[in-house]
């Protein structure tokens, strides 16, 4: 047991005795009397340039009748204990493999957890491994031909492994701690488990998806590459078998956790009479500010204080119900090439641990619905390709469409004038954004710039660049799934993370690869 002392402001170069120093001052806690202490959460308060500050909690362990007299005396001040991850065992035995499609955060926990509990369950991931992954994504980046099978969004570690690595998520669920113990476990830097918002960086993440693959196979489990599902077998209302890579398997639970641009699988399933609904997604672009205009219009004077971390920023607005939002702001990043099919473009952004590049990137996205693209299943996946395709041959080539803020205000294209180099690896081409974007999705694209340059002085830099399109920022479908996390009309497939419509992130995904993993283990034993 230990108790958790909240809302402790210092200066922003405290470190961590002097924060643990004001807590116990502030809880009125004798030193002597402390067993063990140390930084629960910390976070930066930029919202005010005159006050900068930190803002963090504090664990302490103290004498059992200590804490519950502290407790009943301060309602701020809570007891917590350690929550464990101890999964339901069933009795019921699998009549065939325990499997997991996709090797993305929701695969990777529910084939991990699976793993330690000794299921030794089959991964089959369409995608290569990381190192031929990198390969192959960095021979289109400069310029070589694109592999529809291996890039930005398939292959071990899913879309993730190219990104900023963001660790946050709005889910209150005890399983994220668990998480992020297991990425430390994996080579995550420690400073995951205290600061609010985390993150790992697309150069550590590699390291760490590999540790995990490499993990599952010491514990009995398989992960095979270069191995998409293109069939299931679905019998009297229930999963038989899986064809992956040639081959027909029998399973007895499938873990579907194909990501978001999945879409030849999205096809397979409602062919298959699979329940899926549309969802509500987002489009819009990249875009590209100098890393220091954030930092100054985020920290003022104190722009150039050691202490501080690269700015990074959140921001929306709604009008007659649709929303225009920031999204995955990679500071210190690029703006990266992010299709999964051929003569298409999407963009996304990445940063590595350093956050140490010139520019930083946000997605500028409005909010889409079904009644903006229709009630079908797939009429989600089908917007966004018409999207991804006209962009294309907006652009004429894997150079994306891109113009300053102050051209696209505007209604034109244009680069001169930019403030920023542009970080696109295949390059950039002056175009018009209404060549591929509907005019309700840019109309608040302008609407939210004039609105967020009142917030952020470097909104109203409109030599900014934008680049586009960002059409990825999550699924556009949800399959359809009861509490005992099945499918609707197919026991033993378990439809997960990002790509089924319940997750949004690499956190929100891992948990729910661990809910599903435990959903099978409640039904079957080892």
């Amino acid at each position: 047991m230990s108790v958790i002392i909240p809302e402790i402001k210092t200066p922003a170069d405290a470190d961590e005795s002097a924060i643990i120093a004001a807590a116990l001052k502030k809880a009125k806690i004798r030193p002597i009397d402390v067993i063990r202490s140390g930084i629960h959460k910390i976070s930066l308060d930029a919202r005010k340039r005159d006050n900068i500050h930190l803002v963090s909690s504090v664990w302490a362990e103290l004498p059992e009748a200590l804490e519950k007299k502290l407790c009943a005396k301060d309602s701020t001040i809570s007891a917590v204990s350690p929550q464990p991850f101890r999964p339901v065992i069933g009795t019921q035995k699998p009549e065939g493999r325990i499997a997991v499609a996709g090797f993305g955060p929701g695969g990777m926990f529910a084939a991990l957890t699976l793993a330690e509990y000794g299921y030794r369950p089959i991964v089959f991931e369409r995608g290569s491994d990381v190192d031929a992954r990198v390969e192959a994504v960095n021979t289109f980046w400069n310029g070589g031909s694109f592999d529809p099978a291996t890039n930005v969004q398939f292959g071990e570690g899913g879309a993730g492994t190219f990104s900023d690595g963001k660790l946050t998520t709005r889910i209150k669920d005890p399983l994220c701690r668990h998480v992020l113990e297991k990425f430390t476990e994996m080579g995550a830097p420690e400073e995951i488990l205290i600061k609010a918002k985390p993150h790992i960086g697309t150069d550590k993440l590699r390291g760490i998806v590999k540790n995990i693959r490499k993990r599952i196979i010491e514990l009995g489990g398989e992960v095979r590459f270069g191995c998409p599902v293109t069939d299931i077998d679905i019998s009297d209302g229930k999963l038989r078998s899986v064809t992956a890579g040639g081959e027909t398997i029998p399973v007895s639970a499938l873990v579907l956790a194909i990501g978001h641009s999945a879409r030849d699988t999205f096809e397979m399933l409602v062919n298959k009479g699979i329940f899926l609904e549309p969802k509500p997604f987002s489009c819009g672009a990249r875009i590209e500010h100098r890393q220091e205009d954030v930092n100054r219009s985020l920290y003022g004077e104190y722009t150039d204080n050691p202490s501080l971390p690269q700015g990074e920023y959140q921001l929306s607005y709604r009008k007659n119900g649709r929303g225009v939002y920031t999204f995955c702001m990679c500071p210190g990043g690029t703006v990266v090439p992010s299709q999964s099919e051929d003569k298409t473009i999407v963009t996304n952004g990445m940063s590595e641990f350093s956050r140490s590049g010139a520019n930083a990137n946000a997605a500028l996205v409005v909010s889409v619905s079904p009644d903006d693209f229709g009630r079908d299943p797939l009429s989600g996946v089908e917007f966004a390709r018409s999207i991804e395709r006209r962009a294309y041959h907006a652009s004429g080539s894997y150079s994306a469409p891109a113009t300053t803020v102050g051209a696209f205000l505007d209604g034109g294209s244009s680069l001169s004038g930019a403030s920023v180099t542009p970080t696109y690896a295949r390059g950039v081409t002056a175009c018009g954004f209404d060549k591929f974007l509907p005019a309700f999705i840019t109309d608040m694209m302008k609407e939210g710039i004039g609105v967020f340059s009142k917030k952020m002085h470097c909104w109203g830099d409109k030599g900014a660049v934008l680049t586009g399109p960002e059409t990825r920022t999550s699924s556009p479908v949800r399959i359809v799934r009861g509490e005992n996390f099945q499918a609707a009309n197919a026991a033993g497939l378990y439809p997960c993370g990002e790509g089924a419509g319940y997750a949004g992130g690499i956190m929100s995904a891992a948990v729910d690869g661990i809910k599903c993993a435990a959903a099978i283990m409640s039904v079957y034993g080892e």
